[in-house]
This record gives C-alpha cells, sequence and structure tokens, in this order.
C-alpha cells in the first residue's frame, strides 16, 4: 500500500509531498480583470451562446435554451458551506459552495440529478455578488466554490468583479464536470484561482454512451490544458494547509468499468504529471432516476477490492501525491438539499 494517498470527505490525513506557504515559491497575484464590467457585453454570449462543448447556439436571452436547460437568468438550487469536498478546499470552515442550477452534460448516473435539471431559485448577477461576500464575510468560507457554473459564466465574471471590487479575496474554485470552452475559459483568466475538474472518461464511446458526448475526452482535455495555462502548475497551500492556488483532476471510478478509469488515469498523468493533482473517487450512488443504468452495469456500488486495484494502478503508474476515499463516500446523505438554501437569503 502506498503511504502518499490523501483521503476525501473523511478522516482527513495530510498531503505528502505538497508546497507548503513556508516553502512555496512566491506566488505573483494576476492582475485582475477589475473594468471588465463595463466591457463585458454579457448579453452577446447568451444571444448566441457556445459557452460549452455543445454549442447549441440559441439565443437564451429569448427564454430559448440548449441542452442545458437554462435561458440566460441565473438560478441557483443551493448557496452554503458544504463539507465533502477535498481536505484542502475544507479545513475547518468549510467550502462555500455555490450550487448553480442545470448542467450541459446530462450523465446518466448524476449524483445531483434534481440540481441538474433546473431544482432552484431565480437571482441577478448582483445579488450573485453578495451570495458570494456573505460567504466570506458571514460564514467565514475557506472559498468560493463554483460548482456546475459554465453555461452561467458571463453572470458569474460580472459577479465575480463586483465582488472582488467590494473586498472578496478568499480563492474562487470553479468546479466543473470538464465539457468546457476554451473561449469561455479564457474569460476567468486571473478570476479564478483553483480549477477542480472532472476527467470523466478518456474513451469516447463510454462518453457517448453515458453523457452523450462522444468529444469528451478531447475536449476537457483541451479544457484541462487552458486551465494549466492560466494556474501554471502551481499548488500553493497557506499555513493552515488550505489551497490557494492549483488544479485537482477529479475522477470518478464507475462500477465495473476499471480498465475505463485506468486508461483515464495513465492519461491525465502522462499529459500533466504533477502540474495537477489527481482525486480518486468510489462515491458512485446507483439512484432510481433512469432504468437504463441497469443495463450498463451502473446499478451498483464501487466495491472495496476495485477501488483498491485502481488506487493500486495509479501507484504503479508513479503518482507521487493523490485523494482518495473511504467505502462510506458512497451514499445518498452526501448529496446536499438543493431547496434554495442561502440563494435568496443568506443561509445564516
Amino acid at each position: 500500500m502506498a503511504t502518499n494517498r490523501t483521503k476525501i470527505m473523511t478522516l482527513m490525513t495530510t498531503v505528502t509531498g505538497t508546497t507548503s506557504a513556508d516553502d512555496a515559491p512566491v506566488c505573483v497575484p494576476h492582475v485582475q480583470n477589475t473594468d471588465i464590467i463595463g466591457e463585458f457585453d454579457m448579453n452577446a454570449l447568451y444571444a448566441s451562446c457556445h459557452l460549452c462543448s455543445r454549442h447549441c447556439g440559441v439565443n437564451r436571452l429569448e427564454g430559448k435554451t440548449g441542452i442545458c436547460g437554462a435561458t440566460a437568468t441565473l438560478k441557483l438550487g443551493r448557496a452554503a458551506l458544504h463539507w465533502w469536498e477535498e481536505p484542502c478546499l475544507v479545513g475547518d470552515s468549510g467550502s462555500g459552495a455555490v450550487f448553480f442550477s442545470f448542467c450541459s452534460l446530462h450523465c446518466l448516473y448524476c449524483q445531483n440529478y434534481e440540481l441538474s435539471h433546473g431544482a432552484g431559485a431565480e437571482i441577478t448577477p448582483e445579488r450573485l455578488s453578495e451570495i458570494f461576500l456573505e460567504l466570506q464575510n458571514d460564514q467565514h468560507a475557506a472559498n468560493i466554490n463554483l460548482v456546475t457554473p459554465g453555461h452561467y459564466l458571463p453572470s458569474i465574471v460580472v459577479a465575480l468583479n463586483r465582488a472582488k471590487q467590494a473586498g472578496l479575496h478568499i480563492p474562487v474554485v470553479y468546479n466543473t464536470s470538464g465539457y468546457e470552452s476554451v473561449e469561455a475559459l479564457r474569460l476567468l483568466d486571473g478570476l479564478v484561482d483553483v480549477y477542480l475538474t472532472d476527467y470523466k472518461y478518456a474513451d469516447p464511446q463510454l462518453a457517448h454512451d453515458l453523457s452523450q458526448a462522444r468529444d469528451y475526452p478531447e475536449r476537457a482535455l483541451e479544457a484541462l490544458e487552458e486551465m494549466d495555462r492560466q494556474i501554471k502548475g502551481e499548488f500553493v497551500l497557506d499555513d493552515q494547509g488550505l489551497l490557494q492556488r492549483g488544479i485537482i483532476v477529479r475522477h470518478l471510478i464507475l462500477p465495473h468499468h476499471l480498465q475505463a478509469s485506468k486508461q483515464a488515469l495513465r492519461l491525465i498523468h502522462e499529459r500533466f504529471g504533477s502540474r495537477v493533482r489527481l482525486s480518486i473517487m468510489n462515491q458512485f450512488t446507483p439512484l432510481a432516476h433512469d432504468k437504463r443504468l441497469d443495463a450498463l452495469g451502473l446499478n451498483d456500488t464501487v466495491s472495496s477490492q476495485d477501488y483498491e486495484e485502481v488506487l493500486c494502478f495509479a501507484d504503479d503508474l508513479g503518482i507521487e501525491d493523490y485523494f482518495w476515499q473511504e467505502e462510506a463516500a458512497c451514499q445518498e446523505s452526501f448529496i446536499p438539499a438543493f431547496d434554495g438554501t442561502g440563494v435568496v437569503s443568506s443561509a445564516n
């Protein structure tokens, strides 16, 4: 067994081999795009939407929707402290998670099914910037964690700039499925400190079968390359072990698809090496919303033996540091309620 694994979400241990605030090279902050509110034409990006790799091209300003299902009006399912992330994103304070309604990927096994199908409350970009500040100032969140945000990126850019001008200073985490447009990600350069991205599949056929996105492997790699361009391989922790800047790439193991996981881990490690930190997850939870899961062998959890096989594969690849989970992580109790908590008014 390797000694360099760091548990996610349950019993927390110290990440070995990471950069601490004491021995890290000094990180010069990016110059923030503080004038973007005056220059940024949010409406143009919604009028012909190409924010994700679906490139639907619909006019969301007119209430039309593409595959994600969202119009141009912001909608959130929840905005509150969240504890079930990697230890360096949670610490003792909790992550300030802002869950955006709808999703462009629509995986058959979606763990946040209600959220991805539109549960939540509508708000304005002005209210979103208030939420960021409430999470920082009132709830003392370790960071602002933007969960499935890509289809609302123009509104988020405006809200982040407003909040930063009003004193937002904690790290901003962009928590994504990975199915992003490189052009859209470039709008975040200087605004996002941590990319928390999935790499779900290296196999186009599996991506098609489970997410109707045969080009996912290629598009997600292109997105990760843009994230790496922005972050420059840095992985910086403060003196409390909280991540201030870096990239974490999550991979969720699917039951009975071990070779697909090995293929994905090998590809990411060979392409990016230590420039990103892998998070190998076993929290797949079989849900009853789609009977097609039975035919695909996704009506089960990942066994401890299968999970250990994948972790040992990561060790054999020479991956020096990564996050892993305990068996108890595959429970529906880890899925929060998308009931509008903290959206219209503060969760406090």
